[in-house]
């Protein structure tokens, strides 16, 4: 995924330590408060995307699906990683927002192609 804006704002984040990957890590940001963002893999197991969906929609932190588990782990430097939690509000609005981009040009060409 060359020129990823999402990824490239996890990598940032990684690098200023602003983020909490895998299942533990992220789901132990979330639950102490520290999580502004949470992002999980495409092929992370159902069981594991429904526990953090329902997390975080109890907390009413943003969780978006994104990527898969080798692209994620890759943006942070690790090798394979099911979710990452961003730990850090500027980085989570600006990855947010992407994401928002995303999800609008996905929902506009399901419509452009009925």
């Amino acid at each position: 995924m060359p020129n990823d804006r999402v990824l490239s704002g996890l990598s940032l984040a990684q690098k200023a330590g602003q983020i909490a990957s895998g299942e533990f890590a992220a789901e132990k940001a979330v639950k102490e408060g520290r999580a502004f963002l949470v992002i999980v893999a495409g092929d992370a197991s159902d069981n594991t995307k429904k526990k953090i969906k329902n997390m975080t929609e109890y907390r009413g932190i943003p969780c978006y699906t994104y990527a898969d588990r080798e692209n994620l782990g890759r943006c942070i430097g690790r090798e394979y990683r099911s979710m990452a939690a961003v730990t850090h509000s500027g980085f989570a609005d600006s990855i947010e927002k992407q994401l928002r981009v995303i999800s609008q040009r996905n929902r506009e060409e399901e419509e452009w192609q009925k």
